[in-house]
């Protein structure tokens, strides 16, 4: 799909950050791009992932973390890790990290937030100051797969009720 200035100001742009791209953030994009798609509004969206360090750099998800997805019907796309640019604070509409280690880097990267764009994924639940625990070191990725649906769910409904949060 060609996207012209027109139609990228009309979307939600929405990066999911965390520390290598391989497991919680890339679970987030494609979580987020099911709901989308499943809603019918996945042309109101561009959603994609992003690490805080380059310890995985062009690796694939982490297989536990597909199996996880793939165990609830969740498309998984192509990936490969990336690097968390300072040109991304002006690509997306929301910087979205999964606890406080990946925002103290996301600031490092970026330099500021004067848009006030980073976010964390729990606080469009109910449980706002939770973080999502890296399943890398926790190794329950079912876990992290649920914490990532509530909050993608929640900032989904953020995103398209006509009372939007951020």
């Amino acid at each position: 799909m060609k996207i012209g200035s027109d139609t990228i100001a009309a979307m939600n742009r929405i990066l999911f950050v965390c520390h290598g791209n391989i497991c919680r953030s890339v679970s987030a994009q494609y979580i987020m791009q099911d709901l989308a798609e499943k809603a019918g509004k996945s042309d109101e969206f561009l959603i994609d992932s992003a690490a805080t360090s380059a310890e995985e750099l062009g690796n694939p998800i982490y297989p536990p973390m597909r199996r996880a997805l793939a165990a609830h019907s969740v498309p998984i796309g192509t990936h490969t890790a990336r690097k968390l640019r300072a040109s991304d604070y002006g690509t997306y509409d929301l910087l979205i990290g999964m606890d406080q280690e990946n925002s103290f880097y996301m600031h490092r990267i970026l330099k500021d937030d004067p848009e006030h764009k980073i976010h964390f994924l729990m606080e469009y639940t109910d449980t706002p100051d939770r973080e999502i625990e890296d399943p890398w070191y926790t190794r329950d990725f079912e876990k992290a797969y649920q914490d990532i649906l509530a909050g993608c769910q929640g900032l989904f409904r953020s995103l398209t009720s006509s009372e939007r949060r951020f």
